[in-house]
């Protein structure tokens, strides 16, 4: 896919975003410096950092919490979020080490069935200057998601059926749409997130 970067400052992408997407605070900084130890390559640091939200951050719908994390440090903190928070925190790290990332979103079926309805999905696109653009989806593995790391082809959680709807949207968002935030703000538990998320990025 070719990706619509929604601004032509990449500075955008490497700022904070109080208080969701803060990366100066002492447990990010401390999991920053944790990957920094280990290497200085840019494509080795994003690796690193994504196969940890993926696989470090359980997915809250996947263990039935009732929990919402939203920004960066408390879903670090708390071990867990939804695809929305997991983006959240690893646009965190990514930026936090210089590494410009951004958000995307997919229009997916909340259950399979399109009387289940849709809901968004979030994910992020990251740039390394070697490779420009691309994609991850550090959602989480399960089986029959299947997301890996790759600079090339996309190797995302969710295959996108335009035949049934959905829609892999192209945009990288310098920000969290606003649509999306509101939804994890105003809901009570996870399981009223489950249906309170945005359907479309429409109006966001």
């Amino acid at each position: 896919m070719k990706l619509e970067i929604k601004s032509n400052n990449l500075q955008e992408y490497l700022n904070e975003i109080p208080p969701y997407i803060v990366f100066n605070s002492a447990l990010i900084q401390k999991q920053i410096k944790a990957i920094q130890a280990i290497t200085s390559h840019r494509k080795v640091q994003t690796k690193i950092a994504f196969e940890l939200v993926r696989d470090k951050i359980q997915h809250s719908f996947d263990i039935n919490s009732e929990i919402i994390t939203i920004s960066a440090n408390d879903t670090l903190e708390k071990k867990e979020g939804i695809c929305f928070a997991k983006s959240h925190l690893l646009a965190a790290l990514l930026r936090g080490m210089g590494i410009p990332a951004g958000f995307c979103y997919q229009r997916v079926l909340r259950k399979g069935t399109i009387d289940s309805g849709y809901a968004l999905h979030g994910l992020n696109a990251v740039y390394l200057q070697d490779y420009g653009w691309f994609r991850l989806d550090p959602r989480g593995n399960k089986p029959g998601v299947n997301s890996a790391f790759s600079v090339t082809e996309e190797k995302l959680a969710y295959p996108i059926r335009t035949e049934l709807g959905e829609v892999d949207y192209p945009q990288v968002f310098a920000q969290p749409l606003k649509s999306v935030l509101e939804s994890m703000k105003n809901s009570e538990s996870c399981k009223t997130l489950f249906y309170n998320r945005p359907e479309s990025i429409a109006n966001s």
